[in-house]
């Protein structure tokens, strides 16, 4: 059994022997190191040899490669005698741990021998080895488990990305800071164990998979109340309905943006294969309503454009107010009850209960509006509004006379960096000594009287959020010029064609152009789908007017790529060549910012309560943020 699994990994070129704990680490002679009582350590955690000697006698997963007639097999072998004998093997390992993993110091053939007989625990005596720089990348995740460990004196459950044990806590029911009781401990430890059993038995270990991280996404759907009084084949059985999603919120590269809307005109028999439907009937979840959010009036007059632009091959119901999990919960399985095939919620906080309604209905087709999910059961969709910001830059760099621009940002979540660097990009085109002063709405500051006191005159704030140019009266949306009296006149907006959107995903299904249910799918239109759009003031000069016009028609055919230009960060990096093209997953996860502006990316610390229940969903770098305790629910919109 060894060789084979020896010869099988020297044929994929993967290491055929445990790793060796002098060559993952050097230097570990010389780190701090802490001695820990004797312990119980999971037996799949040990990963290698604390020397490279011993190594070559085991293959990866220790099982034995020295000949039958070696004295290596004959201690080998007694050992297995002992360990079916009535006493068993009695004495403990010696190991050494570094970043949870684990390197046997003495004690490799016990390793070996109990793990050919499934055992999954083994005592041992550890030296913890600490790492030398907790902000490193590979290490950063470790002071976290320090307090897991610390709490529960246990190494079953190890993530490896920052915020993921509060994540866990958060769903427990517990506050930042509070312990684990010995009871809470034994509950979590004991689900775990089954959950991971279920896990082992779908396949998820021999995928490269995580059984924690795959814990959090079932967290999402199923209450850890729910988990621990579930059995591991009740656990299987629920996991198996998520298994898809857990394979590919494991794996980001699995997502596939679709950048353009397919050709709806597919011939009969295409049609047929894919069982186009000749009538859907849609259900729209929003948060508050078309009165009081500008938002979700955007969306509802993208569903008025649907139902103009498709007629009797759709029926449309609209639900509102999904302003908490439990409202969206209800709102989702009335839908479903009121016969939709087809829904769409509207804000990226409704993702999670999304996907427990998809879950719970999987014969519907689901949609969130949101950019960069990891999900098969929750397709995902979104705009490119960076082109348009590149137009409205252009327009406020022309119109800039002391070589200022402001722009307030919103969030600090995924595509507003790209859109604040493609406004600069486009402000420095028609004016190359321009600087691009940034403020955001989501700290506590009056960012457009901040930016006036700096002698800014020409602004940029958010897009308009439906067709209709009159927002940018009202200076709240869009670029503007503040004249000699203190006037608000506007300049140029973006703006969302909801409707558009939903045209094109709509005729798509009807099209039989449906995506795989098994596929992360993202749809991230722009321009070129008519999906957003650039409004002009008239009082935009003629020729500036002009140049933006045709810049606009470029992107609207194609022709242009924003980031096709050297795009050089604050820090003197480079964003872009100019000639690589970035992809789509390159511009969403933009956090740098253009040489040509001033201002940084807030961090979460900073953000007012109200801005953070939408950055935990769209964070830049969402992955590391952690629950709070509260003080982020009333930010459950995007207003």
């Amino acid at each position: 059994m060894g060789l084979r699994e020896k010869r099988e990994l020297e044929a994929a070129r993967l290491d055929p022997c445990p790793k060796a704990l002098e060559d993952v680490l050097p230097e570990a002679a010389r780190l701090s190191a802490v001695e820990l009582p004797l312990c119980e350590i999971p037996a799949d955690r040990i990963v290698g040899t604390f020397s490279r000697g011993r190594a070559s006698a085991f293959s990866a997963s220790f099982l034995p490669l020295p000949d039958v007639s070696s004295e290596f097999a004959a201690k080998w072998m007694a050992l297995c005698d002992a360990h079916l004998s009535d006493t068993g093997i009695r004495d403990h390992i010696e190991c050494c741990e570094y970043l949870g993993r684990f390197f046997v110091a003495e004690g490799n053939k016990r390793v070996s021998v109990l793990r050919y007989f499934g055992a999954v625990r083994i005592p041992a005596k550890v030296k913890r080895i600490l790492p030398e720089d907790m902000s490193d990348p590979a290490a950063a995740f470790y002071p976290e488990f320090l307090d897991f460990y610390r709490k529960t004196g246990s190494y079953d459950i190890i993530f490896k990305k920052p915020g993921e044990y509060p994540r866990l806590y958060s769903a427990m029911g517990l506050k930042a800071g509070d312990e684990l009781s010995a009871e809470d401990t034994k509950r979590l430890l004991s689900a775990f164990g089954r959950f991971k059993e279920a896990f082992g038995a779908m396949g998820g270990k021999e995928r490269g998979l995580a059984a924690e991280e795959a814990l959090l996404l079932f967290l999402k759907v199923h209450p850890y109340e729910e988990l621990t009084g579930m059995s591991a084949a009740e656990i299987k059985t629920a996991l198996a309905a998520l298994w898809s999603d857990v394979k590919t919120a494991m794996d980001p590269e699995a997502i596939r943006f679709n950048t353009a809307p397919e050709d709806e005109k597919r011939g009969v028999i295409q049609k047929l294969i894919n069982a186009a439907p000749k009538h859907l009937d849609i259900a729209f979840i929003c948060q508050r309503d078309a009165e009081t959010s500008p938002w979700t009036k955007g969306h509802i007059e993208g569903t008025e454009h649907l139902k103009a632009a498709l007629g009797g091959a759709v029926s449309v119901k609209t639900y509102f107010n999904a302003d908490s999990p439990e409202e969206a919960d209800r709102l989702l399985d009335e839908a479903a009850a009121d016969g939709a095939e087809l829904v769409f919620t509207t804000t990226p906080p409704l993702l999670d209960p999304t996907l427990r309604a998809a879950i719970r209905h999987p014969k519907l087709k689901y949609y969130n509006c949101s950019a960069c999910q990891p999900l098969s059961s929750v397709k995902s969709y979104y705009c490119r509004t960076y082109e348009g910001k590149f137009i409205t830059g252009m327009i406020a760099g022309a119109l800039a006379e002391n070589d200022l621009v402001g722009y307030i940002g919103s969030y600090p979540i995924l595509g507003v960096p790209a859109s604040i660097n493609a406004f600069a990009l486009g402000a420095r085109m028609t004016n190359p000594r321009v600087k691009v002063l940034l403020e955001w709405t989501c700290l506590e500051v009056d960012c457009i009287k901040k930016l006036m006191e700096k002698g800014v005159k020409v602004i940029s704030n958010r897009d308009i959020p439906v067709p209709d140019p009159s927002y940018m009266e009202r200076g709240f949306y869009g670029a503007f010029l503040a004249d000699e009296t203190g006037e608000l006149l506007p300049l140029a907006s973006p703006c969302w064609m909801w409707g558009r959107v939903y045209e094109n995903i709509v005729r798509g299904i009807l099209s039989g152009g449906a995506e795989k249910k098994e596929q992360a799918v993202n749809y991230w239109w722009g321009m070129v789908s008519g999906v957003i759009d650039v409004k002009i003031s008239p009082l935009v000069p003629p020729g500036v007017k002009a140049l933006a016009d045709m810049m606009a028609e470029k992107l609207r055919k194609g022709e242009l790529d924003v980031f096709g230009q050297r795009l050089v960060s604050q820090d003197g990096s480079l964003i872009s060549d100019g000639i690589t093209p970035l992809s789509s997953m390159e511009i969403l996860r933009m956090d740098r910012l253009s040489e040509a502006v001033e201002g940084h990316i807030p961090e979460y610390d900073e953000l007012l309560p109200i801005a953070r229940g939408l950055v935990r969903e769209l964070g830049l770098h969402r992955e590391s943020i952690a629950p709070e305790d509260g003080s982020d629910k009333k930010g459950f919109e995007i207003d």
